[in-house]
C-alpha cells in the first residue's frame, strides 16, 4: 500500500477550541463512518468533547486471506485469525506508513504528539499498537477494544528491545463471551506487554461478545478525558 495514499476519514469535531485529537480505527470489514455510527448507537450520542477532535479513518479495500481473497476494508492481511500464526508484516508495515500521514496531519494542525491518542476496535486496536510502537511511542496513550496481538508479534519484539517507555500507557477492554477473539488472547497480549514494562489498564466485561458495549465506551470516554484534559486558558495580566 502506497505511503502517500489518502484515507477517507469521518470526523467528529470538537465543540470548542481544538487542543487534542483521538484517532479511532475500525475493525475488519467496517469503515470509519460505520464505526462512528456504531459508537453513536451504543452511547445514544457521538463520542464528542469540547476540545478533542475524534477521527475515524477508513481502511482501503484489499484482498483478505481469511475471506479467501475477497476485497474487504481491513488495515492489514492475515494468514488466519489466530493467536499463534505469524503476522503479515508486509501489509502491516505498509499501513503504518499510510496511517502516519493521518497523525502528521493532526500535528500540522497544531496538536502536539502528547495530546494525541490512537486506538481501535478489534483489528483496529492491533493496528494502533503496531502504529504507535513503530512510529509514535510519544503519544499520550493507545487503546485496544476486543483486540489481540499474535504470539510472536513484532510489537512485543520492539517493546522488549527498546527503552522502558517505548510504548505509552495501554487501555484495553475485552468481553468474556467473545468467540471470534477469545478473552485469553487479550489476557496473553496484556501479560506480554506488562512483562516488557508497559503500563496497562485492562477491563473485562462479563457476557459481552465481540462488540462494543456502553459500559466499555463510558470507561474509554473517562480514560480519554484523563489522558487529554481540557487545557486552562492562558493567564493574562
Amino acid at each position: 500500500m502506497a505511503a502517500g495514499l489518502q484515507l477517507q476519514r469521518c470526523v467528529v469535531a470538537q465543540t470548542g477550541k481544538h487542543s487534542a485529537s483521538v484517532i479511532f480505527l475500525h475493525g475488519s470489514g467496517d469503515t470509519g463512518q460505520g464505526l462512528r455510527a456504531w459508537v453513536r448507537d451504543v452511547l445514544k450520542q457521538d463520542l464528542a468533547f469540547p476540545h478533542i477532535r475524534v477521527i475515524y479513518p477508513t481502511a482501503p479495500a484489499r484482498p483478505y486471506t481469511p475471506m479467501r481473497g475477497a476485497l474487504s476494508h481491513v488495515w492489514f492481511d492475515r494468514y488466519k485469525i489466530s493467536w499463534d500464526c505469524p503476522e503479515h508484516l508486509e501489509s502491516v508495515e505498509a499501513m503504518c506508513s499510510t496511517l502516519d500521514a493521518v497523525v502528521q496531519q493532526e500535528v500540522r494542525a497544531g496538536v502536539p504528539k502528547h495530546r494525541l491518542l490512537i486506538g481501535g476496535f478489534s483489528m483496529g486496536g492491533a493496528m494502533a499498537l503496531h502504529l504507535v510502537s513503530k512510529f509514535h511511542p510519544d503519544v499520550a496513550g493507545v487503546f485496544a477494544l476486543s483486540s489481540f496481538l499474535n504470539k510472536d508479534s513484532v510489537v512485543f519484539q520492539m517493546v522488549q528491545a527498546g527503552p522502558r517507555q517505548s510504548l505509552p500507557e495501554l487501555f484495553q477492554c475485552h468481553g468474556t463471551a467473545d468467540e471470534l477473539v477469545p478473552h485469553d488472547w487479550a489476557e496473553m497480549t496484556v501479560a506480554r506487554l506488562r512483562d516488557a514494562g508497559v503500563s496497562v489498564t485492562f477491563h473485562s466485561f462479563p457476557g459481552v461478545q465481540h462488540q462494543l458495549s456502553r459500559a466499555e465506551l463510558e470507561k474509554l470516554r473517562s480514560w480519554i478525558i484523563k489522558k487529554l484534559p481540557q487545557e486552562d486558558p492562558p493567564v493574562r495580566d
